[in-house]
């Protein structure tokens, strides 16, 4: 183990994320209603630029007028490259002692970062703010995905991270025009066999983006944050991208429609079994450790004590959750 110590990221239960449009207020009390984990009200893609002020109007009233419950609120800003940046944080911030953190999209370098936490800091000493604000970051760009180990240190802020599909497509020339899921062209070709037939498979062709950011994020004490994904009438696939995500370790996903928010609450929550594995692993090691023992046999396999770790992070989850 390394004797450098990092420090964790807030906890916060973020296994289903749903977009909310501010410049749709309609829309508000029925995602406070909602089974979801965190609601992020936007600011930025879904509002056209003549509804930038209007929406940033009704994200403040709202978060101050509405029971958003237990919820983690957001706002997701304008990007720093904007004129409409400085405006949404100084109003929001300023003005809604609900918010929870800020979700800053399109983040390139640290330094982005810093010029935010500064901007934020002042404000909170200004106003004698006493919850202190988180960041979400999206890493949508080839820049953001270059620089990602070194955003992921830049502020004591930073909480989490989210993997912005669709402008990193777009960033990267992908030649895809839909928002996350696999692309027919995108596989491996089998050799031949002896009839000469041989195998497509289809590939993830956002595999390495994925894996890289939740490398990053764990090795500096953030949460991985899987995002969006555009056919929110095919929740077979939706589901098949989220297990693919919760595999490599993404502690949850957005919901873009709210019929995703179950979807992602599912395949982010512990099953019963894996709780009841993980429990009989810590009293296999109980046991083997009363023994003078480093590792035992459980089912034919062999636990050590790296499975004490896994085994008591997917306790700790089921137990945030409620089903442990």
């Amino acid at each position: 183990m390394s004797a450098t110590i990092i420090e964790q990221a807030t906890p916060r239960l973020q296994r289903s994320e749903l977009a909310v449009p501010g410049s749709n207020p309609g829309f508000f009390e029925k995602a406070a209603q909602s089974p979801v984990d965190c609601i992020f009200l936007d600011l930025e893609d879904s509002i056209a630029p003549d509804e930038k002020e209007a929406a940033r109007k009704n994200i403040v009233q709202a978060l101050n007028d509405i029971d958003w419950g237990n919820k983690t609120m957001l706002v997701r800003i304008n990007g720093l490259d904007t004129h409409y940046m400085y405006r949404d944080v100084i109003d929001v911030v300023e003005n809604c002692p609900r918010l929870d953190m800020l979700l800053i999209p399109k983040v390139g370098v640290p330094a982005d970062i810093y010029a935010l936490d500064m901007l934020v800091t002042q404000i909170e000493q200004a106003k004698k703010r006493t919850k202190r604000l988180g960041f979400e970051v999206l890493i949508e760009t080839a820049l953001g995905m270059a620089n990602v180990e070194a955003i992921a240190q830049s502020s004591k802020r930073l909480e989490a991270m989210s993997f912005g599909v669709a402008d990193y497509a777009a960033s990267t020339r992908a030649r895809t025009t839909v928002i996350g899921g696999a692309h027919p062209e995108y596989g491996v070709l089998t050799d031949k066999q002896t009839d000469d037939s041989r195998a497509f498979h289809w590939n993830d062709m956002w595999h390495y983006a994925q894996a890289r950011i939740v490398v990053a994020c764990r090795a500096y004490g953030l949460r991985p944050i899987d995002g969006p994904f555009g056919d929110f009438k095919d929740p077979d696939a939706y589901v098949a991208a989220a297990k693919r995500a919760a595999i490599l370790g993404f502690e949850g996903k957005w919901a873009i429609h709210p019929t995703q928010i179950e979807l992602a609450n599912q395949v982010f929550s512990p099953s019963e079994a894996e709780v009841t594995r993980a429990k009989r692993i810590l009293e296999a090691m109980e046991q083997a450790k009363k023994e003078g023992k480093g590792a035992v046999s459980l089912d034919g396999r062999l636990i050590d004590i790296a499975s004490i770790k896994m085994a008591e992070n997917l306790i700790q989850k089921a137990k945030v959750i409620g089903v442990a």
